[in-house]
């Protein structure tokens, strides 16, 4: 079986590509799609529709190094999870750490308050999740997500891209019960590489995604 013809148009057409890799899922008990805002909103919002399945948010913030924020040293999640990438090559302080921590801790509990409105999470315990997001490179904030997602005690957890680097999906196999990626290109080097059309998602995207998800189950059910 050959792979999606790359790169995607938008995130759009890679969360309908994604949905179809998934449709194993379909009709699993309590099933349920948690989207790692900001990029992975659009292709979870494609796949939640297509699986007839709720949809809601998982907040995972980046740690990146200082001077050098696109490099990620490791990621924090909700739930106060935080993994650390093991790179011998890079050395950071331990203050230094400890104010990238607290800066993308506070940026973690705004966007729960604003992408949520006051809405609690939803429960996750004995529930099959899908966590998606637009692609996977170091996959330190999906391993954040999915040992977050771990401590809720779903019944099943599902890792999902578009795209990602062959070397991160095997290596979150350990993570979950189940890892789909439809595209794994070699050299990967960059997710938006992948993407014809790759813009900045907005908060106020999100939003509107999440709330258009959320009328659409709840008209279905």
């Amino acid at each position: 079986m050959t792979g999606p013809r790359l790169p995607y148009s938008d995130r759009q057409e890679a969360g309908r590509v994604l949905a179809r890799a998934l449709e194993q899922e379909r009709g699993r008990p309590g099933l349920l799609v948690l989207a790692l805002p900001r990029g992975g909103v659009a292709v979870g919002f494609e796949v939640a529709r297509a699986l007839d399945a709720p949809l809601d948010v998982f907040v995972v913030r980046k740690l990146g190094l200082p001077g050098h924020e696109e490099y990620a040293i490791g990621a924090i999640a909700s739930g106060g999870v935080r993994v650390l990438n093991s790179d011998p090559g890079v050395a950071v302080s331990p203050q230094a750490l400890a104010r990238v921590i607290e800066r993308e801790q506070a940026e973690l509990a705004r966007r729960e308050q604003l992408y949520r409105g006051g809405l609690p999470p939803l429960e996750l315990q004995g529930r099959t999740v899908i966590v998606v997001d637009d692609g996977l490179a170091t996959g330190a904030t999906m391993r954040a997500a999915a040992q977050a997602i771990r401590r809720r005690q779903p019944a099943r957890l599902v890792v999902a891209v578009p795209v990602g680097a062959p070397e991160t999906c095997r290596s979150l196999r350990a993570e979950a019960d189940a890892v789909v990626c439809p595209a794994m290109p070699q050299p990967f080097r960059a997710v938006g590489l992948w993407y014809h059309d790759f813009p900045q998602s907005t908060d106020d995207e999100v939003r509107l995604l999440l709330d258009e998800a959320r009328r659409e189950h709840a008209a279905a059910h």
